[in-house]
């Protein structure tokens, strides 16, 4: 057992900690995925902070693989030493390792610790790819993942402690919802600085050196496109069409390895298109949303021009913090811009800017009249007027949406 120096004035994220309280206690690894600095190692405080409410003298082992004192626990060996030779025998011993992916084969120790019926095991990393392969099916039935997203807007109110406003949503959309922001002054030259190096940090070590990437500037210029085409129906040939015509040549099938290893390390997530009337996926044709868009203009800049995309992607971040599953749409020629599925239930989605005239009232709220099934539609808007219905599919302001 070792000492867990917890932070002051931990701001709960009640999402996250009543999703996992009912597995506190068993034997079952609890592990939490996501974008670095998403606040995946607050989730570890709160909930040995939880577990000691309910238990004060409960016995913790921590290790943080980003802090050097635990420098020396670098395989799969010196992980189940170093737990091993720390548990209190016949009690419950709660064991929290942050950045385990830092541990090489990490998985056999997890695997072993499993064997003991008094070790509750939580862990945290910042590859979508964790827990995945060989131990997924070793482990199957024995361990669950939470990924933890940036803050939502209602989470992004809390932490700055600020009221829902057109002032505060600006604000959520230009600089996103990384948790440390509380402890910044929200100035672009400030905020975006501190973005870059994040953006840095997962780029390097979650990308580059992870999988020994050569090609930087292909890397690069690949998430520059992406950021400038936030929501665009793309395949990674026409990607690589683009990019020959930017004097970059590259082949589709190396684009779409580095996508996958950009949405591993959490920095984009892919949506994948779906046949409305077939009910099943298309094998092309996909589009890219960013986790963080703090970070998204932090390299590429906040412009006006492009406010119909960051709507889209805020939407989007909103639907996956709720649990949906979701995908982008496609009925006949027309296109809905979110599918999303949950617990047996269906919702569709179309977002736009403005319903500025008719035939804009006309495409959004029409396509969704095309769908045949009785499924709940929405259209969400940055115009003020909301709240009413057309045709029975509602129509929701942007800020309604996020305060649901």
């Amino acid at each position: 057992m070792n000492e867990v120096l917890i932070p002051g004035n931990l701001i709960k994220r009640e999402q996250y900690i009543s999703r996992i309280a009912p597995f506190i206690g068993k034997s079952i690894i609890k592990a939490f995925t996501g974008q670095r600095r998403v606040g995946k190692s607050y989730i570890l405080f709160q909930l040995i902070r939880l577990i000691h409410e309910q238990e004060a003298d409960a016995p913790v082992v921590y290790i943080n693989k980003e802090d050097l004192a635990f420098d020396a626990i670098r395989t799969s060996d010196d992980l189940n030493a170093f737990v091993l030779s720390r548990i209190i025998p016949n009690r419950m011993n709660y064991i929290f390792v942050d950045e385990i992916q830092e541990i090489e084969e990490f998985e056999k120790a997890l695997r072993s610790l499993l064997l003991n019926r008094n070790l509750d095991i939580y862990c945290t990393g910042s590859n979508a790819n964790l827990l995945s392969g060989e131990l997924a099916t070793l482990l199957s039935g024995r361990f669950i993942e939470i990924v933890i997203h940036s803050l939502s807007y209602t989470e992004f109110l809390l932490f700055h402690k600020i009221n829902d406003s057109d002032s505060s949503l600006d604000k959520y959309f230009k600089y996103g919802g990384l948790p440390y922001l509380i402890h910044l002054s929200l100035k672009d030259e400030v905020v975006f600085e501190y973005l870059k190096n994040i953006y840095s940090t997962i780029i390097f070590r979650d990308v580059i050196d992870r999988y020994g990437i050569r090609n930087i500037r292909f890397l690069e210029k690949l998430v520059l496109f992406l950021a400038g085409n936030t929501g665009s129906l793309f395949s990674a040939k026409r990607i690589s069409d683009f990019l020959k015509s930017q004097q970059i040549k590259i082949a589709s099938n190396q684009i779409q390895v580095y996508i996958d290893y950009l949405t591993s390390a959490f920095l984009i997530h892919r949506v994948e298109r779906y046949d409305i009337a077939g009910k099943r996926l298309f094998e092309t044709g996909e589009k890219f949303y960013f986790e963080n868009l703090g970070i998204r203009h932090a390299i590429l800049g906040y412009k006006p021009q492009d406010m119909g995309k960051v709507l889209e992607n805020v939407v989007y971040n909103q639907l996956i913090f709720q649990g949906w599953k979701v995908t982008t749409g496609s009925l006949n020629t027309e296109e809905i811009d979110f599918v999303c599925e949950k617990d047996g239930e269906k919702m569709y989605v179309q977002v736009a800017l403005r319903l500025s005239d008719g035939n804009t009232i006309k495409r959004e709220f029409g396509n969704l009249l095309k769908i045949q099934d009785n499924y709940l539609k929405k259209v969400i808007t940055m115009d003020t007027f909301s709240g009413n219905s057309y045709y029975g599919i509602e129509h929701i302001h942007i800020r309604n949406f996020l305060m649901q």
